[in-house]
Protein backbone atom coordinates (compact mmCIF):
# COMPACT_ATOMS: atom_id res chain seq x y z
CA UNK A 1 0.00 0.00 0.00
CA UNK A 2 2.90 2.40 1.23
CA UNK A 3 4.66 1.87 -2.68
CA UNK A 4 1.45 3.03 -4.25
CA UNK A 5 0.97 5.73 -2.51
CA UNK A 6 4.53 6.85 -3.16
CA UNK A 7 4.48 6.82 -6.51
CA UNK A 8 1.29 8.29 -6.58
CA UNK A 9 2.71 11.10 -5.06
CA UNK A 10 5.82 11.53 -7.25
CA UNK A 11 3.67 11.32 -10.42
CA UNK A 12 1.08 14.04 -9.33
CA UNK A 13 2.37 16.42 -12.04
CA UNK A 14 2.39 14.11 -14.71
CA UNK A 15 -0.73 12.90 -13.34
CA UNK A 16 -2.54 16.18 -14.58
CA UNK A 17 -1.36 16.23 -18.05
CA UNK A 18 -2.05 12.51 -17.81
CA UNK A 19 -5.57 12.68 -17.28
CA UNK A 20 -6.19 15.19 -19.89
CA UNK A 21 -4.71 13.36 -22.60
CA UNK A 22 -5.95 9.65 -21.69
CA UNK A 23 -8.96 9.70 -19.59
CA UNK A 24 -11.55 9.85 -22.72
CA UNK A 25 -9.75 6.65 -24.62
CA UNK A 26 -10.25 4.68 -20.57
CA UNK A 27 -13.56 5.55 -20.59
CA UNK A 28 -14.13 4.58 -23.93
CA UNK A 29 -12.76 1.40 -23.14
CA UNK A 30 -14.44 0.27 -20.35
CA UNK A 31 -17.23 1.37 -22.32
CA UNK A 32 -16.89 -0.88 -25.52
CA UNK A 33 -16.07 -3.57 -22.71
CA UNK A 34 -19.33 -3.72 -20.93
CA UNK A 35 -21.26 -3.33 -24.04
CA UNK A 36 -19.49 -6.62 -25.66
CA UNK A 37 -20.56 -8.24 -22.39
CA UNK A 38 -24.49 -7.20 -22.96
CA UNK A 39 -23.84 -8.35 -26.96
CA UNK A 40 -22.87 -11.89 -25.57
CA UNK A 41 -25.70 -12.03 -22.79
CA UNK A 42 -28.52 -11.15 -25.18
CA UNK A 43 -26.78 -13.73 -27.24
CA UNK A 44 -27.47 -16.49 -24.39
CA UNK A 45 -30.72 -15.18 -24.83
CA UNK A 46 -31.42 -15.90 -28.26
CA UNK A 47 -29.78 -19.37 -28.05
CA UNK A 48 -31.68 -20.27 -24.89
CA UNK A 49 -34.94 -18.93 -26.62
CA UNK A 50 -34.18 -21.43 -30.57
CA UNK A 51 -33.49 -23.76 -28.23
CA UNK A 52 -36.77 -23.81 -26.32
CA UNK A 53 -38.93 -23.44 -29.43
CA UNK A 54 -37.36 -25.37 -32.09
CA UNK A 55 -35.22 -28.42 -30.60
CA UNK A 56 -36.48 -31.17 -31.79
CA UNK A 57 -38.06 -32.33 -27.76
CA UNK A 58 -39.63 -30.13 -25.65
CA UNK A 59 -36.56 -28.98 -22.69
CA UNK A 60 -37.44 -28.30 -18.98
CA UNK A 61 -36.15 -24.22 -19.11
CA UNK A 62 -34.66 -24.51 -15.22
CA UNK A 63 -32.24 -27.88 -16.20
CA UNK A 64 -31.11 -25.86 -19.55
CA UNK A 65 -30.01 -22.60 -17.22
CA UNK A 66 -28.45 -24.67 -14.72
CA UNK A 67 -26.39 -26.68 -17.18
CA UNK A 68 -25.35 -23.32 -18.53
CA UNK A 69 -24.79 -22.69 -15.23
CA UNK A 70 -22.43 -25.63 -14.23
CA UNK A 71 -20.64 -24.82 -17.80
CA UNK A 72 -19.85 -21.69 -16.88
CA UNK A 73 -18.15 -23.09 -13.63
CA UNK A 74 -16.85 -26.23 -14.99
CA UNK A 75 -14.86 -24.60 -17.54
CA UNK A 76 -12.83 -22.65 -14.79
CA UNK A 77 -11.22 -25.57 -13.28
CA UNK A 78 -11.81 -29.04 -12.28
CA UNK A 79 -12.94 -28.02 -8.51
CA UNK A 80 -15.55 -25.12 -9.42
CA UNK A 81 -18.78 -25.79 -10.25
CA UNK A 82 -22.66 -25.79 -9.55
CA UNK A 83 -24.52 -27.65 -7.13
CA UNK A 84 -28.17 -28.27 -7.29
CA UNK A 85 -30.78 -28.16 -4.46
CA UNK A 86 -30.15 -32.04 -4.11
CA UNK A 87 -26.34 -31.95 -4.31
CA UNK A 88 -25.72 -29.31 -1.99
CA UNK A 89 -28.10 -30.49 0.44
CA UNK A 90 -25.31 -34.28 -0.07
CA UNK A 91 -22.68 -32.17 0.47
CA UNK A 92 -23.57 -31.20 3.64
CA UNK A 93 -24.45 -34.60 4.80
CA UNK A 94 -20.88 -35.38 3.57
CA UNK A 95 -19.00 -32.87 5.86
CA UNK A 96 -20.98 -34.84 9.07
CA UNK A 97 -19.60 -37.91 8.05
CA UNK A 98 -22.13 -40.51 6.28
CA UNK A 99 -23.59 -40.70 3.05
CA UNK A 100 -24.74 -43.20 0.40
CA UNK A 101 -22.64 -43.75 -2.39
CA UNK A 102 -19.42 -45.92 -3.82
CA UNK A 103 -16.59 -44.57 -1.21
CA UNK A 104 -14.44 -42.96 -4.07
CA UNK A 105 -13.16 -39.13 -4.16
CA UNK A 106 -12.66 -38.09 -7.75
CA UNK A 107 -11.66 -35.53 -9.93
CA UNK A 108 -11.66 -35.05 -13.59
CA UNK A 109 -8.16 -35.67 -15.81
CA UNK A 110 -8.37 -35.70 -19.63
CA UNK A 111 -11.95 -36.09 -19.74
CA UNK A 112 -11.92 -39.32 -18.26
CA UNK A 113 -12.53 -39.74 -14.28
CA UNK A 114 -9.43 -40.05 -12.15
CA UNK A 115 -9.99 -41.46 -8.29
CA UNK A 116 -8.25 -39.18 -6.02
CA UNK A 117 -8.41 -41.86 -3.29
CA UNK A 118 -10.70 -44.42 -2.08
CA UNK A 119 -11.87 -43.90 1.84
CA UNK A 120 -11.05 -46.90 4.38
CA UNK A 121 -13.47 -49.51 4.59
CA UNK A 122 -15.91 -48.44 1.88
CA UNK A 123 -17.28 -50.57 -1.16
CA UNK A 124 -14.98 -49.03 -2.82
CA UNK A 125 -11.80 -49.82 -0.94
CA UNK A 126 -12.64 -53.57 -0.42
CA UNK A 127 -13.45 -54.04 -4.36
CA UNK A 128 -9.75 -52.77 -4.96
CA UNK A 129 -9.88 -49.32 -6.33
CA UNK A 130 -6.58 -47.33 -5.92
CA UNK A 131 -5.78 -43.73 -5.92
CA UNK A 132 -4.74 -43.00 -9.61
CA UNK A 133 -7.09 -45.31 -11.28
CA UNK A 134 -8.98 -44.10 -13.86
CA UNK A 135 -12.66 -45.04 -14.05
CA UNK A 136 -13.95 -44.68 -18.20
CA UNK A 137 -17.02 -46.54 -18.35
CA UNK A 138 -19.44 -46.96 -15.76
CA UNK A 139 -22.28 -50.15 -16.50
CA UNK A 140 -21.06 -50.14 -19.95
CA UNK A 141 -21.24 -46.47 -20.91
CA UNK A 142 -18.19 -44.36 -21.60
CA UNK A 143 -17.97 -40.81 -18.89
CA UNK A 144 -15.91 -39.41 -21.85
CA UNK A 145 -16.92 -36.09 -22.50
CA UNK A 146 -19.35 -35.46 -19.68
CA UNK A 147 -19.00 -33.19 -16.73
CA UNK A 148 -17.48 -34.64 -13.84
CA UNK A 149 -20.89 -33.82 -11.82
CA UNK A 150 -22.90 -35.47 -14.60
CA UNK A 151 -20.09 -39.06 -14.07
CA UNK A 152 -20.80 -38.96 -10.65
CA UNK A 153 -24.52 -38.77 -11.20
CA UNK A 154 -24.23 -41.97 -13.23
CA UNK A 155 -22.44 -43.69 -10.22
CA UNK A 156 -24.97 -42.89 -7.93
CA UNK A 157 -27.29 -45.43 -7.07
CA UNK A 158 -29.52 -47.23 -4.50
CA UNK A 159 -27.98 -48.28 -1.78
CA UNK A 160 -27.46 -52.40 -2.16
CA UNK A 161 -27.02 -52.29 -6.18
CA UNK A 162 -24.80 -52.79 -7.82
CA UNK A 163 -22.16 -50.89 -10.10
CA UNK A 164 -20.00 -52.09 -12.72
CA UNK A 165 -16.85 -49.41 -13.11
CA UNK A 166 -14.24 -50.11 -15.93
CA UNK A 167 -10.82 -48.80 -14.46
CA UNK A 168 -7.83 -47.95 -16.45
CA UNK A 169 -5.01 -48.39 -14.30
CA UNK A 170 -0.89 -47.59 -14.56
CA UNK A 171 0.97 -51.23 -14.83
CA UNK A 172 -1.84 -52.59 -16.53
CA UNK A 173 -1.82 -53.93 -20.14
CA UNK A 174 -6.22 -53.49 -20.15
CA UNK A 175 -8.51 -51.67 -18.86
CA UNK A 176 -10.91 -54.36 -16.22
CA UNK A 177 -14.33 -54.05 -14.78
CA UNK A 178 -14.69 -53.83 -11.46
CA UNK A 179 -18.05 -55.06 -9.40
CA UNK A 180 -19.05 -52.63 -6.64
CA UNK A 181 -22.37 -53.10 -4.43
CA UNK A 182 -23.02 -49.65 -2.98
CA UNK A 183 -23.62 -48.55 0.73
CA UNK A 184 -23.95 -46.27 3.02
CA UNK A 185 -20.63 -45.14 3.83
CA UNK A 186 -20.24 -43.80 7.39
CA UNK A 187 -17.07 -41.92 7.66
CA UNK A 188 -15.00 -42.97 11.15
CA UNK A 189 -12.14 -39.65 10.81
CA UNK A 190 -9.77 -40.97 12.53
CA UNK A 191 -8.83 -44.33 13.26
CA UNK A 192 -6.26 -44.80 16.52
CA UNK A 193 -4.08 -47.79 17.97
CA UNK A 194 -0.81 -48.61 19.42
CA UNK A 195 1.62 -50.18 16.94
CA UNK A 196 4.36 -51.15 19.54
CA UNK A 197 5.22 -48.32 21.24
CA UNK A 198 3.99 -46.11 18.95
CA UNK A 199 0.28 -44.46 18.42
CA UNK A 200 -0.96 -44.37 14.72
CA UNK A 201 -3.41 -41.99 14.03
CA UNK A 202 -5.40 -43.15 10.94
CA UNK A 203 -6.87 -39.47 9.36
CA UNK A 204 -9.24 -40.16 6.76
CA UNK A 205 -10.92 -37.12 5.86
CA UNK A 206 -10.98 -34.15 6.93
CA UNK A 207 -15.42 -33.44 8.61
CA UNK A 208 -16.67 -31.86 11.21
CA UNK A 209 -15.47 -34.26 13.34
CA UNK A 210 -11.69 -34.97 12.35
CA UNK A 211 -10.33 -32.73 15.11
CA UNK A 212 -12.48 -33.94 18.30
CA UNK A 213 -11.98 -37.74 17.09
CA UNK A 214 -8.33 -37.21 17.13
CA UNK A 215 -7.46 -35.60 20.18
CA UNK A 216 -10.03 -38.18 21.74
CA UNK A 217 -8.49 -41.47 20.24
CA UNK A 218 -4.78 -39.94 21.08
CA UNK A 219 -5.70 -39.60 24.43
CA UNK A 220 -7.21 -43.44 24.50
CA UNK A 221 -3.93 -44.74 23.62
CA UNK A 222 -1.67 -42.37 25.72
CA UNK A 223 -3.60 -43.90 28.62
CA UNK A 224 -3.18 -47.65 27.31
CA UNK A 225 0.72 -47.33 26.73
CA UNK A 226 0.48 -46.02 30.41
CA UNK A 227 1.59 -42.58 29.77
CA UNK A 228 3.45 -40.08 26.77
CA UNK A 229 7.00 -40.99 28.93
CA UNK A 230 5.84 -44.98 27.30
CA UNK A 231 5.45 -43.72 23.63
CA UNK A 232 8.07 -43.67 21.58
CA UNK A 233 6.35 -41.16 19.03
CA UNK A 234 3.10 -40.70 16.67
CA UNK A 235 2.38 -42.03 13.00
CA UNK A 236 0.31 -39.51 11.27
CA UNK A 237 -1.34 -41.80 8.69
CA UNK A 238 -2.45 -39.40 5.76
CA UNK A 239 -2.53 -42.14 2.99
CA UNK A 240 -5.56 -41.70 0.68
CA UNK A 241 -7.13 -38.48 2.53
CA UNK A 242 -9.04 -36.49 -0.11
CA UNK A 243 -8.74 -33.58 2.22
CA UNK A 244 -11.97 -31.91 3.55
CA UNK A 245 -12.72 -28.82 5.64
CA UNK A 246 -9.80 -26.33 5.70
CA UNK A 247 -10.62 -25.59 9.66
CA UNK A 248 -9.89 -28.72 10.66
CA UNK A 249 -6.66 -28.98 8.53
CA UNK A 250 -5.63 -26.12 10.48
CA UNK A 251 -6.49 -27.80 14.36
CA UNK A 252 -5.14 -30.94 13.60
CA UNK A 253 -1.47 -29.33 11.99
CA UNK A 254 -2.56 -26.97 15.36
CA UNK A 255 -2.47 -29.88 17.28
CA UNK A 256 1.00 -30.18 17.11
CA UNK A 257 2.74 -26.85 16.27
CA UNK A 258 3.47 -24.94 19.41
CA UNK A 259 3.59 -21.49 17.20
CA UNK A 260 3.88 -20.00 13.93
CA UNK A 261 2.47 -20.08 10.16
CA UNK A 262 0.18 -23.01 9.44
CA UNK A 263 -1.11 -22.14 6.05
CA UNK A 264 -1.88 -18.72 3.69
CA UNK A 265 -4.06 -18.72 1.36
CA UNK A 266 -4.22 -15.80 -1.56
CA UNK A 267 -6.81 -15.25 -3.68
CA UNK A 268 -7.16 -12.81 -6.44
CA UNK A 269 -7.24 -9.75 -4.67
CA UNK A 270 -4.25 -9.69 -2.24
CA UNK A 271 -6.61 -7.68 0.85
CA UNK A 272 -8.65 -10.91 0.57
CA UNK A 273 -5.41 -13.31 1.18
CA UNK A 274 -5.28 -14.81 4.76
CA UNK A 275 -2.73 -16.31 7.35
CA UNK A 276 -3.76 -18.88 10.16
CA UNK A 277 -1.09 -19.48 12.90
CA UNK A 278 -0.37 -22.03 15.72
CA UNK A 279 -1.30 -21.46 19.63
CA UNK A 280 0.58 -22.57 21.80
CA UNK A 281 0.11 -26.38 22.80
CA UNK A 282 1.22 -29.78 21.50
CA UNK A 283 -0.50 -32.46 21.79
CA UNK A 284 2.50 -35.03 21.19
CA UNK A 285 5.04 -32.74 23.89
CA UNK A 286 7.22 -33.08 22.10
CA UNK A 287 6.97 -36.64 20.68
CA UNK A 288 8.90 -37.39 17.02
CA UNK A 289 6.10 -37.65 14.39
CA UNK A 290 5.90 -38.92 11.15
CA UNK A 291 3.28 -38.00 8.53
CA UNK A 292 2.95 -40.71 5.91
CA UNK A 293 1.46 -39.56 2.66
CA UNK A 294 0.61 -41.23 -1.16
CA UNK A 295 -0.56 -39.70 -3.98
CA UNK A 296 -4.05 -40.07 -2.68
CA UNK A 297 -3.48 -37.65 0.14
CA UNK A 298 -4.79 -34.29 -1.12
CA UNK A 299 -5.82 -30.60 -0.28
CA UNK A 300 -6.29 -30.94 3.50
CA UNK A 301 -4.19 -33.27 4.08
CA UNK A 302 -1.10 -31.71 2.00
CA UNK A 303 -1.97 -28.59 4.14
CA UNK A 304 -0.94 -30.58 7.13
CA UNK A 305 1.86 -32.51 6.30
CA UNK A 306 2.84 -29.27 4.63
CA UNK A 307 3.10 -27.19 7.68
CA UNK A 308 4.61 -30.09 10.16
CA UNK A 309 7.15 -30.33 7.15
CA UNK A 310 8.09 -26.36 6.98
CA UNK A 311 8.19 -26.42 10.60
CA UNK A 312 10.46 -29.71 10.84
CA UNK A 313 8.05 -30.77 13.32
CA UNK A 314 7.45 -33.96 11.59
CA UNK A 315 9.51 -36.08 9.06
CA UNK A 316 6.85 -36.85 6.02
CA UNK A 317 7.29 -40.33 4.04
CA UNK A 318 5.66 -42.16 1.20
CA UNK A 319 5.28 -40.67 -2.19
CA UNK A 320 4.49 -37.47 -3.70
CA UNK A 321 1.14 -36.39 -2.72
CA UNK A 322 -1.93 -35.31 -5.02
CA UNK A 323 -1.24 -31.62 -5.69
CA UNK A 324 -4.84 -29.75 -4.98
CA UNK A 325 -3.42 -26.63 -3.67
CA UNK A 326 -6.77 -24.14 -4.41
CA UNK A 327 -9.84 -23.66 -1.96
CA UNK A 328 -12.78 -23.69 -3.05
CA UNK A 329 -15.87 -21.61 -1.18
CA UNK A 330 -19.09 -23.07 -1.11
CA UNK A 331 -21.91 -19.98 -1.35
CA UNK A 332 -25.44 -20.77 -1.29
CA UNK A 333 -27.62 -19.70 -4.10
CA UNK A 334 -31.30 -18.89 -4.20
CA UNK A 335 -33.78 -21.95 -4.88
CA UNK A 336 -31.64 -23.75 -2.00
CA UNK A 337 -28.85 -24.37 -4.56
CA UNK A 338 -24.87 -23.13 -3.89
CA UNK A 339 -22.13 -22.46 -5.73
CA UNK A 340 -18.53 -23.92 -5.46
CA UNK A 341 -16.15 -21.96 -7.03
CA UNK A 342 -12.55 -21.65 -6.35
CA UNK A 343 -11.39 -18.34 -4.91
CA UNK A 344 -7.74 -18.57 -3.80
CA UNK A 345 -4.56 -20.79 -3.51
CA UNK A 346 -3.02 -21.87 -0.19
CA UNK A 347 0.80 -21.75 0.52
CA UNK A 348 2.65 -23.62 3.14
CA UNK A 349 4.53 -21.82 5.83
CA UNK A 350 7.48 -21.31 3.61
CA UNK A 351 5.36 -20.00 1.23
CA UNK A 352 5.57 -23.12 -1.27
CA UNK A 353 2.18 -23.66 -3.64
CA UNK A 354 1.17 -27.72 -3.65
CA UNK A 355 -1.18 -26.91 -7.03
CA UNK A 356 0.19 -29.49 -9.26
CA UNK A 357 3.23 -30.40 -7.70
CA UNK A 358 1.66 -32.14 -4.47
CA UNK A 359 4.01 -32.41 -1.06
CA UNK A 360 7.36 -34.10 -2.13
CA UNK A 361 8.35 -36.69 1.11
CA UNK A 362 11.34 -36.02 2.95
CA UNK A 363 11.78 -39.72 2.93
CA UNK A 364 10.28 -41.46 -0.67
CA UNK A 365 9.01 -44.56 0.19
CA UNK A 366 6.36 -47.14 -1.88
CA UNK A 367 4.08 -49.49 -1.10
CA UNK A 368 5.32 -52.72 -2.65
CA UNK A 369 2.68 -54.25 -3.95
CA UNK A 370 2.71 -57.75 -2.05
CA UNK A 371 3.07 -61.10 -4.11
CA UNK A 372 0.92 -64.06 -3.92
CA UNK A 373 2.61 -66.74 -1.92
CA UNK A 374 2.75 -69.38 -3.32
CA UNK A 375 1.91 -73.13 -1.88
CA UNK A 376 5.71 -74.09 -1.93
CA UNK A 377 6.45 -70.89 0.55
CA UNK A 378 3.21 -71.77 2.79
CA UNK A 379 4.54 -75.68 3.35
CA UNK A 380 8.25 -74.16 4.08
CA UNK A 381 7.10 -72.10 6.77
CA UNK A 382 4.54 -74.68 7.88
CA UNK A 383 7.63 -77.13 8.50
CA UNK A 384 10.05 -74.42 9.84
CA UNK A 385 11.28 -75.73 13.12
CA UNK A 386 14.08 -74.87 15.72
CA UNK A 387 15.80 -76.73 18.71
CA UNK A 388 13.38 -75.48 21.10
CA UNK A 389 11.13 -78.12 19.06
CA UNK A 390 12.73 -81.02 18.97
CA UNK A 391 11.99 -83.87 21.86
CA UNK A 392 14.00 -84.08 24.66
CA UNK A 393 16.35 -80.34 23.58
CA UNK A 394 18.38 -79.18 26.56
CA UNK A 395 17.16 -75.95 28.47
CA UNK A 396 19.14 -72.71 28.47
CA UNK A 397 20.86 -72.72 31.74
CA UNK A 398 22.82 -69.13 31.58
CA UNK A 399 19.67 -67.19 31.84
CA UNK A 400 17.46 -66.86 34.45
CA UNK A 401 13.54 -66.89 34.21
CA UNK A 402 13.14 -63.01 33.86
CA UNK A 403 15.95 -63.13 31.31
CA UNK A 404 14.06 -65.75 29.21
CA UNK A 405 11.07 -64.11 29.28
CA UNK A 406 12.23 -60.87 28.32
CA UNK A 407 13.92 -62.20 25.07
CA UNK A 408 10.76 -63.93 24.47
CA UNK A 409 8.88 -60.78 24.42
CA UNK A 410 11.36 -58.63 22.60
CA UNK A 411 11.28 -61.60 19.64
CA UNK A 412 7.15 -61.12 19.74
CA UNK A 413 8.02 -57.49 19.18
CA UNK A 414 10.12 -58.26 16.38
CA UNK A 415 7.99 -61.03 14.58
CA UNK A 416 5.24 -58.31 15.03
CA UNK A 417 7.55 -55.72 13.41
CA UNK A 418 7.95 -58.23 10.44
CA UNK A 419 4.39 -59.17 10.02
CA UNK A 420 4.17 -55.55 10.02
CA UNK A 421 6.34 -55.00 6.90
CA UNK A 422 4.81 -58.16 5.20
CA UNK A 423 1.54 -56.15 5.55
CA UNK A 424 2.09 -52.50 5.29
CA UNK A 425 5.60 -51.60 4.44
CA UNK A 426 5.67 -47.84 4.30
CA UNK A 427 3.85 -47.67 8.00
CA UNK A 428 6.22 -50.30 9.80
CA UNK A 429 9.13 -47.74 7.71
CA UNK A 430 7.36 -45.08 9.69
CA UNK A 431 7.85 -46.89 12.97
CA UNK A 432 11.43 -47.50 12.65
CA UNK A 433 12.34 -43.92 12.25
CA UNK A 434 10.28 -43.33 15.33
CA UNK A 435 12.57 -45.91 17.00
CA UNK A 436 15.51 -44.03 15.41
CA UNK A 437 14.19 -40.41 16.49
CA UNK A 438 13.89 -41.73 20.11
CA UNK A 439 16.88 -43.48 20.02
CA UNK A 440 18.95 -39.97 19.65
CA UNK A 441 16.77 -38.35 21.86
CA UNK A 442 18.65 -37.42 25.45
CA UNK A 443 17.58 -39.16 28.35
CA UNK A 444 15.24 -37.23 31.37
CA UNK A 445 17.28 -38.61 34.03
Amino acid sequence: MKKVVMAAMGGTLAGIVATTQFVGPLIAQESARTTNVYEQLDLFGDIFERIRAQYVEEVDAGDLIEAAIDGMLTSLDPHSSYLSPDDAADMRVQTRGEFGGLGIEVTQEEGFVKVVSPIDGTPAEEAGIEAGDFITHVDGASVLGLTLDEAVDMMRGPVGSEIIITVVREGEAEPFDVSIIRDTIKLTAVRTRLQGDAVVLRVTTFNDQTYANLEEGLAEQVEAAGGMDNVEGIVLDLRNNPGGLLNQAIRVSDAFLEKGEIVSTRGRNPEDGDRYNATPGDLADGKPIVVLINGGSASASEIVAGALQDHRRAIVVGTKSFGKGSVQTVMPLRGDGAMRLTTARYYTPSGRSIQALGVSPDIVVAQPRRPEASAEDEETNALSRSEADLRGSLDNDSLTEDEIQQIEADRAKAEAAAALREEDYQLAYAIDILKGLTALQPSKE
